[in-house]
């Protein structure tokens, strides 16, 4: 498998049992549908799939049966999200011998670390695995900037290749494409930017509402790849109040929501996250039921991808 950073790639869910079990059923059915609609990669471990709540025994099931599922289609990449260096190095080489084909990687967590150890932390992961990596830079939820200047030296190491941009601040595109080129590949990692970014020259899309809406989401990709901008925008203006979902502190519950809605997910969450209720579970239905009352025909833009 020919493995480049691009394209539309979901931070997938992790599926539960009522009685909060793994459920690789239903997981199963939302990795074929993302298949089906024509991702480009698949994402494990990440906000959404409530890593923080599993267990290391669960994160190494959920690796394997993707990588199953996967069967070499796409590449199969797992966040690394640790409190402790040699935490963060252990986990990495044990998603590389279970076969994972990259990592997306967060600054230390819970410590808020300086620039000089943030790096340092960086370049040990990297030197002990032959895995390509992402950084995830979002300074507004982790309160960690890796800045050009950090990106200059990290950059000495071949296998940190891409970025996963979640500055919020579009103009960073053409700053990084300005100094490093095509050497650090851009995924945007904000869903309400997505589009705005990939038309800056972001070379893609880790996603979250994609888990409930895959085909829209690889069609905006594609069509903007094809230079259809317009086409595009018609269809992701009719996304962005099911994206704004993502930027919530409840986005797990959020696309859960929406994902059940869609008949490839369940609401289920492990605590102590809850389902929504109340007066914002109304407000989140009633985007969902009107986004789907008036979803895309997309037979129309006649695409030639899997998404259709």
């Amino acid at each position: 498998m020919n493995f480049q950073w691009k394209g539309v790639m979901p931070a997938v869910t992790t599926k539960f049992t009522p009685d909060d079990q793994l459920d690789m059923d239903l997981f199963a059915v939302n990795i074929k549908a993302q298949l089906e609609a024509g991702v480009h990669g698949i994402i494990l471990g990440g906000t959404l799939g409530e890593a923080s709540t599993l267990t290391p025994q669960e994160k190494d099931a959920l690796l394997k049966e993707t990588i199953a599922l996967c069967n070499n289609r796409v590449p199969v990449i797992i966040n690394i999200a640790e409190q402790s260096t040699a935490g963060a190095i252990e986990s990495a080489q044990k998603a590389e011998k279970l076969g994972a084909s990259g990592l997306m990687m967060l600054p230390p967590m819970r410590y808020k670390a300086t620039s000089r150890e943030t790096m340092v932390y960086f370049k040990a992961v990297a030197q002990s695995t032959s895995l390509p990596i992402m950084v995830y830079n979002n300074p507004v939820d982790y309160q960690i900037e890796v800045t050009l200047d950090m990106f200059e030296e990290l950059l000495k190491h071949e296998n940190i290749q891409a970025v996963k941009e979640s500055t919020r601040d579009i103009s960073n595109i053409t700053r990084i494409k300005n100094r490093f080129g095509d050497r650090l590949k851009i995924l945007s990692g904000v869903d309400t930017l997505a589009l705005e970014s990939m038309l800056m020259g972001a070379e893609g899309w880790v996603a979250g509402l994609v888990c409930a809406f895959p085909a829209e989401t690889v069609a905006i990709y594609e069509l903007v790849q094809e230079g259809r901008i317009a086409e595009a925008i018609e269809i992701y203006r009719w996304f962005l109040p099911l994206l704004e979902l993502d930027i919530n502190p409840q986005l797990v519950q959020n696309i859960k929501m929406a994902e059940k809605a869609t008949g490839i997910g369940s609401e289920f969450v492990r605590p102590p996250r809850l389902p929504l209720e109340g007066e914002e579970r109304k407000r989140v239905e009633n985007i969902i039921r009107e986004g789907l009352k008036n979803r895309p025909d997309l037979t129309r833009y006649h695409l030639n991808t899997a998404a259709l």
